[in-house]
């Protein structure tokens, strides 16, 4: 097992509402919303700051299968508490993701996205991510790039 990124008393925060959007934690029954999410935004997710070509590898286009191992490895990460993503709803659509995991830089990396019919919501995502990490995280420092 892989040392945890929080630690062990700390009682990672399982829901965040935000306005109208609700985080919940990212898994398989999520796997055909989510792919749909991202799949059919992979250009605009791009144009985001954490999301640039040459920051992160993704988005690329997978099958829905290699999207559910990938949705395996989200929990698998969340539930060995060395990374916490969310999916980021808008009642049962899925309209985004938030990724909060190590960072070389700081104690924690985090990056969001929202659907491009949702962009509008990509800054107060944002922020309110931002002030939810700093009073309910353990983390000194965090990589979140500005909007």
């Amino acid at each position: 097992m892989v040392d945890p990124f929080v630690p062990a008393d700390f009682a990672v925060p399982l829901s965040l509402e935000i306005g109208g959007l609700h985080l919940e934690p990212l898994g398989p029954e999520h796997n055909e919303r989510d792919h749909a999410a991202w799949m059919s935004n992979i250009d605009y997710i791009h144009t985001l700051p954490g999301f640039r070509p040459g920051e992160w590898e993704w988005p690329t286009e997978m099958t829905l299968e290699r999207n559910l191992d990938d949705l395996e490895r989200h929990a698998r990460d969340f539930e060995e508490r060395v990374g916490f993503t969310y999916s980021v709803l808008d009642g049962d659509d899925v309209v985004g993701c938030a990724y909060i995991y190590p960072s070389e830089d700081s104690d924690a990396g985090v990056r969001s996205w929202v659907r491009a019919t949702h962009a509008h919501l990509d800054e107060p995502l944002w922020r309110a991510m931002s002030e939810w990490i700093a009073s309910d995280w353990p983390f000194e420092s965090v990589a979140y790039a500005p909007r």
